[in-house]
Formats: C-alpha cells, sequence, structure tokens
C-alpha cells in the first residue's frame, strides 16, 4: 500500500501561485518544470488509487472516469475522479472523488456538466433527499454552490426545513471527507472503498 499513501503533501500540491500556464510562464517560468514533475508523480498516484479501488467494487461498475491533471491550458486546482454504474454512464449522478488543498472528499454529486444529456434529470437525483434516515447522520451534507473547501455540516445537524430545495437548479451533496492532517494515518483505499458502499443506497435512489 506504501506507494498509495497519501498525506498533507498530497494537498500541498495544489497551493500554486498559478494554474494557468500562461500565468506560470509570465511570472515564474523556472517553476514549470518542476511543477509538472510535481502533478505527474502525484497524479499516478492518485490514478493507481482509483485502479485499486474499482478492483474491489463488483459489476454493475463502470471503470472509473479519472481526470487528467493538466487539461492543455492549466493544472488542475484539484484531482477528480468519479464512479457510475454501467448501465447508469449517461447519468449525472456520480460518486465522485476529489483531493484538493484541504481535504480527500468521497460523494454523492450532481454532474452539471453532463447535466444536459443526463439519462435522470435533477429532479430525480433529488430522490434520495426522501431516503435520508439514521445511516447517514455523521454524513457531511453541502449544497451543490457551497465551495469545495467549506465547512461541512452534519446529516444530524439539519431538519426537514433546512434541507428544503431553494430552486429547481437547487440539489445537496452528501458524503465524508477527510482533512489533509489525517490523510496519512488512513488507507484511503479502504475509505473510498467504504464510503461509496455506504452512499450506493441513495445513488440507486436517484435511478429509480
Amino acid at each position: 500500500m506504501s506507494e498509495l499513501h497519501f498525506n498533507a503533501e498530497s494537498c500541498e500540491l495544489f497551493e500554486q501561485p498559478f494554474f494557468q500556464f500562461a500565468q506560470l510562464k509570465k511570472y515564474c517560468p523556472e517553476q514549470i518544470p518542476q511543477i509538472k514533475a510535481d502533478y505527474k508523480r502525484h497524479w499516478e498516484k492518485w490514478k493507481a488509487l482509483h485502479q485499486a479501488v474499482s478492483a474491489q467494487l463488483e459489476q454493475p461498475f463502470a471503470e472509473p472516469h479519472i481526470e487528467k491533471w493538466c487539461n492543455g491550458w492549466q493544472v488542475r486546482a484539484h484531482f477528480f475522479a468519479y464512479y457510475k454504474y454501467e448501465f447508469n454512464r449517461q447519468s449525472a449522478a456520480i460518486l465522485s472523488v476529489i483531493l484538493n488543498r484541504r481535504r480527500l472528499q468521497v460523494s454523492l454529486d450532481w454532474h452539471c456538466y453532463r447535466a444536459d444529456r443526463s439519462q435522470i434529470s435533477l429532479a430525480q437525483y433529488n430522490q434520495w433527499l426522501d431516503q435520508l434516515d439514521d445511516r447517514f447522520a455523521d454524513f457531511d451534507i453541502w449544497r451543490g454552490d457551497e465551495s469545495e473547501y467549506a465547512d461541512f455540516r452534519k446529516v444530524r445537524a439539519l431538519n426537514e426545513q433546512d434541507l428544503l430545495l431553494r430552486s429547481d437548479d437547487d440539489f445537496w451533496c452528501i458524503g465524508k471527507n477527510l482533512e489533509k492532517v489525517d490523510l496519512a494515518d488512513t488507507d484511503c483505499v479502504e475509505f473510498i472503498y467504504q464510503t461509496i458502499r455506504e452512499l450506493l443506497p441513495l445513488y440507486e435512489g436517484c435511478h429509480r
């Protein structure tokens, strides 16, 4: 497991002066080779992490989507991957995994970039809210428009009134967050795998 070991340094990768290559070339060109090398090294570990998680997840899971470390004109502000069932590949409901400068996050999320061609609607995604029970009391919950760096509340801290949707475009995410100081003491493969498994009743509820 050593090659998949994550720690605070893994999050600190994203504390960059700039993310766009145009800005990096203008203000700190001498740092670009090291930034690229660091990103590639951490991303290879990120990719291996998800391959290990995927190997534990049984059918009907499709292969995870693992976003690249750059998109041609900038390096990422976080690493992102997501999981779906094979027969829900066209759904914008995803089991999302993010590593950013603050934490490792695993959640049920609505992939807004896929919304216009999703096999389910946002209203269908929001069906999972009706299934919240004591199993999820200690899960973190946050609105889709909240910052990924925010302090999130626990499900048990909210009542039904708090959970009401504010508009047709509103949605909630639910999951678990591991702060960067706790990464070194955690088996991240197991953390991601177990959280995905626990979220499956809600993920499946989106597609009923």
